[in-house]
């Protein structure tokens, strides 16, 4: 902050270091003494501290025989390196103080920080938890080590110990903050790391033994109380406090109060983002009739603000217009519901129905639930929803649902709250629910809704017509739509003209039906009166599996440029046959993709025309992974071994640009691998699913990543495709190795090879017995692992494929590590590191160096394997992999263990049992679980210790690993006592 021309303001800090600065620049504040005379002044609020005061604060009861003199020195060379604001310190009644010159409060670190409190407070007690968790992070981030740093002296020291000690009371306040949040999986890495620095601070085993209990951890929330109640005993010889005792009886009889609470904060817990969610699509301007229907919704969505919560399932055809009047009475009752209404198309009447999990998920991010806090079973992620939702008043619009099934565990549960349901499907065995069955508009409606899209003066000259126009579309609200809103598009056009048209039967499908023939004959009328590149557009893009298709993808599909594609797909869009999901992306209705595909294989000449499309979108996602690929993975000769491709891919500016569009359109990536099962295409489809492997690393997409491979596996068996059935096993191999599935991973590894070879396929060739060296390895079976590392190694340079040699040297180091050839280990490490480092593989680069820590770990250079092991994890969590984020976590908490760090090794391993959630397998849990066992014991936390081990052993033993055997002697009486 400025204070004339030329000038900053001065500001102070005692919060760390205690310092003086101009601006940006940092002022001489002198000898320790001299800073020490400083701090007394700035932590009085400008209050004037006497000579006899500061002499006391300084010296105690022990000054020197010039304590007066030597005081008034320090006070002149302050003044001195104050410059021109030397006016700052006041010297009066025989004593000094600091105080603005401006009149403005002092800006010193500590008056922020109780700023912040104060302000923290506040928002704490009017409900806005979020608010109030933001401000007390400030509050903490003015902390710069330890208060008053590096100054003596009786003021100094209480100081100190004030200082530390209302840290740590806000931090106990934020942790309460978190738990009010759902924040508690988050919660427990710091709260273990601040346990240990700690231990005899009972609030914060308190709120440890909360978190870890909200965590699905009750037994480790158990151990925490034993452990502090022997820690007590022992060094203070008394029982843990009132309130500790009676946590843990409270969750020996799971207490429901101690369920993580209902979410009710206006902010995302993460962020300022709003959690009372508005999802709702937008309402039809032209909604017309249904009166009756919007009043018997609407009546029974409002008696959710009594005691029950109130289900309706709206039942009827495709196009009858049933979520254009869910939608409408939806927003008619948002005053019901002020927080939030949720949306979901649960895509029941096509060939994938959304998994309520994924939408559970989805719900539970927009009500705003961190990632990391969601857990992965359907019946926990309901549980949750409905937790979150207590004492709430949410709306959720489950819109296009299957069947009850997929319906049941969307439901709120409690009173307040409110589903409306719309399904093809009449939901008879939905228990509680109002089912409502929607029919066909009347006439009077149908003509309603007709005039009020073409204009009433064209109506009005014309009603007879206009009668016959909706009579012919069925009176079904979607089909009265498109007629009409291709009549408005057609200002030459006349309303007898479409009656005419509609009126000839080889362009209208006979009378409406039930099922998807009456959608088709609705969507028929429209198809036919679009232009002919509009309507190839139509059928063609509809052939394309996924959840959505980008503008550029589309282009390829039609064989188009972007810009004319961009026009055709957005005049689909104002015919309503297609929707624009976001900016630059399209989507069909499920029941509208249907029936475009009904029409290619019935109008599209030759019918050739279907499968070339196919391909070329095919390989346009093939040549974009293979750039992005290129971009990733510099030096590896995949891209040289895949087949060619006819169309060009996207262009990236940066390797950020390139993952950002893998991850961005994996839906669509797997989608179009799973569709090419074709003989023509099957090679295609396995270089695009090893292309994108990186897929399978990041945790989000990798249960489709290995599903594709399996159903293109078998379709390479049928075909008799040994190449591509090679390559389908090896991203397989990959994939099963991540998630600890080594004994399968070793059969496609061991497959992948043999076909490799039969098909001459060089990059197969040499990668599998790479991938059965780092299996044979994890199998402790060493010679075997040596002998493929080798192997690969061979053959990696024999194709001259720089980065996979450096995998395998990489692969190898470790191989020596665990026979004891530290020495060598470092060697091969450090030289694939190199190679790496010459390539510009950043991503890979992570990998080398977290191969060269594990060497250096067993070397005990720990700091050298610290700085490798952040370094690589700062690149995993840049290029989202979070396997690799989370192994990477696991290996730092050995080094801390190794260097008797034992409170930040728990804190590293509990980040890797997050990270890990949901991949890597039950085999690196139980390790990672090993390791956060014996941090704890180093810390005291023994019996904390004895149930991560007791978890960890019992999975190796429902393995069947050796692993077992070292956790069983943790657990013996020596160890554990």
């Amino acid at each position: 902050m400025d204070d004339g021309p030329g000038r900053e303001r001065l500001r102070f800090t005692v919060l760390g270091p205690v310092r003086a600065w101009r601006g940006a620049t940092s002022l001489a504040a002198g000898s320790p003494q001299q800073r020490a005379l400083l701090a007394a002044l700035l932590l009085r609020g400008g209050r004037t501290a006497t000579a006899a005061e500061l002499v006391d604060a300084l010296w105690g009861d022990e000054p020197p025989h010039a304590a007066l003199a030597a005081l008034r020195t320090y006070a002149s060379r302050l003044r001195k390196a104050l410059g021109d604001d030397a006016d700052t310190l006041v010297s009066e009644s025989g004593g000094y103080a600091i105080r603005p010159v401006d009149g403005r409060p002092l800006d010193l670190d500590h008056d922020h920080a109780e700023q912040y409190a104060a302000e923290a407070e506040k928002a704490r007690a009017t409900g806005d938890r979020s608010r109030a968790r933001e401000l007390l992070d400030k509050a903490l981030a003015l902390w710069d080590g330890e208060p008053l740093a590096g100054l003596a002296g009786p003021y100094a020291d209480t100081q100190r110990t004030r200082l530390d000690e209302w840290r740590l009371s806000l931090m106990e306040t934020r942790f309460e903050l978190e738990l009010e949040l759902g924040c508690h999986a988050e919660a427990v890495s710091e709260l273990t790391a601040l346990t240990a620095a700690h231990p005899l601070r009972e609030r914060l085993r308190e709120l440890l033994m909360l978190a870890l209990y909200r965590s699905g951890r009750q037994a480790e929330a158990l151990a925490v109380y034993a452990d502090t109640r022997r820690l007590l005993a022992d060094e203070l010889g008394v029982d843990p406090c009132a309130s500790l005792s009676d946590l843990q009886q409270r969750i020996l009889r799971a207490d429901p109060d101690l369920d993580a609470p209902a979410v009710s904060f206006d902010t995302d817990p993460a962020g300022p983002a709003v959690v009372r969610p508005q999802q709702l699509p937008a309402t039809v301007a032209d909604f017309t009739g249904r009166a009756a229907f919007v009043t018997e919704l609407g009546d029974q969505l409002a008696t959710a603000e009594g005691s029950v919560m109130a289900v309706s399932a709206l039942t009827g055809i495709g196009g009858v217009g049933k979520t254009t009047l869910a939608v409408h009475v939806a927003h008619a009752a948002r005053d019901h519901f002020p927080d939030g209404q949720l949306y979901v198309d649960l895509q029941g009447a096509g060939h994938n129905p959304s998994e309520p999990v994924a939408v559970l998920g989805a719900f539970l991010r927009a009500l705003g639930t961190p990632d990391a806090s969601i857990p992965d079973g359907l019946e926990e992620r309901s549980a949750l929803f409905r937790s979150i939702l207590a004492g709430r008043r949410v709306l959720a619009l489950l819109d296009n649902a299957r069947d009850a099934s997929q319906v049941r565990p969307l439901l709120p549960g409690t009173e307040g709250c409110a589903a409306l349901i719309t399904s093809r499907a009449r939901m008879i065995d939905l228990a509680g629910a109002h089912l409502v069955d929607l029919d066909v508009m009347s006439p009077e409606e149908a003509l309603a809704l007709f005039t009020r899209i073409v204009g009433e003066e064209r109506v009005t000259s014309e009603r007879q017509a206009a009668m016959a126009v909706v009579g012919a579309c069925g009176f079904l609200p979607l089909a009265i739509r498109i007629a009409a809103s291709r009549l408005a598009a057609r200002r030459t056009w006349t309303v007898s003209i479409l009656a005419r048209k509609l009126g000839d039967e080889r362009r209208r499908l006979d009378e409406l039906r039930a099922g998807d023939l009456a959608v088709k004959a609705t969507f028929e009328l429209g198809y036919k009166q679009l232009e002919p590149a509009q309507a190839r557009a139509f059928r063609l893009l509809g052939l394309a599996d996924g959840p959505d298709i980008s503008l550029a993808a589309a282009a390829a599909v039609l064989d188009m440029d972007t810009e004319d594609t961009e026009e055709l797909l957005e005049s689909l869009v104002d015919s309503s046959l297609l929707e624009s999901a976001a900016p630059g992306r399209y989507r069909y209705h499920d029941l509208v993709r249907l029936y475009a595909r009904a029409c290619a294989e019935r109008d599209e000449h030759p019918p050739s025309e279907r499968d070339m499309a196919l391909s070329r979108l095919l390989d346009f996602y093939l040549a974009t992974a293979a750039r992005m690929y290129a971009l990733e993975r510099p030096g590896d000769r995949l891209i040289d071994h895949m087949e060619s491709t006819n169309y060009p891919g996207l262009v990236f500016a940066d390797r950020a640009a390139a993952l950002e569009w893998l991850f961005n359109e994996a839906g669509c990536l797997l989608a179009c691998a799973r569709q090419s099962s074709s003989p023509d295409t099957l090679r295609r489809a396995a270089d695009l699913l090893l292309l994108t492997k990186d897929l399978a690393e990041s945790g989000a997409d990798a249960l489709q990543y290995e599903q594709a491979n399996i159903t293109l596996l078998t379709a390479a068996r049928e075909a008799g495709d040994q190449h591509a059935e090679a390559r389908f096993h090896l991203a397989l191999t990959y994939v099963r190795t991540l998630s600890g599935r080594l004994d399968a991973a070793d059969e496609n590894a061991k497959s992948a090879m043999l076909l490799g070879l039969a098909s001459e396929d060089p990059y197969v060739s040499s990668s599998a017995p790479n991938d059965r060296g780092i299996i044979a390895n994890a199998q402790h079976r060493h010679a075997d692992a040596e002998g493929y590392l080798r192997q690969a190694l061979s053959a990696f340079r024999d194709d001259e494929n720089r980065q996979a040699e450096a995998s395998a040297l990489c692969n190898l180091s470790r191989v020596h590590l665990d026979t004891g050839r530290v020495d060598s280990a470092i060697e091969l490490a450090e030289e694939g590191l190199s190679i790496y480092r010459r390539l510009g593989a950043k991503r890979r680069l992570a990998n080398g160096m977290y191969a060269l820590a594990l060497a250096y770990t067993q070397a005990m250079r720990l700091e050298e394997a610290t700085e490798q092991l952040t370094a690589a994890l700062a690149i995993f969590r840049d290029s989202r992999q979070r396997f690799w984020e989370g192994m990477t976590n696991f290996r730092l908490a050995e080094v801390e263990l190794a260097a008797h760090r034992p409170a930040t090794a728990a804190n590293h391993a509990e980040q890797a049992l997050t990270a890990l959630r949901g991949i890597g397998g039950d085999s690196w849990r139980a390790t990672v679980l090993t390791t956060l066992g014996r941090a704890l014991h180093a810390l005291g936390q023994t019996g904390r210790a004895r149930v991560c081990w007791q978890e960890a052993l019992a999975t190796f033993e429902r393995l069947g690993s050796s692993d077992g055997t070292a956790v069983q002697a943790l657990l013996s009486p020596t160890v554990v006592a």
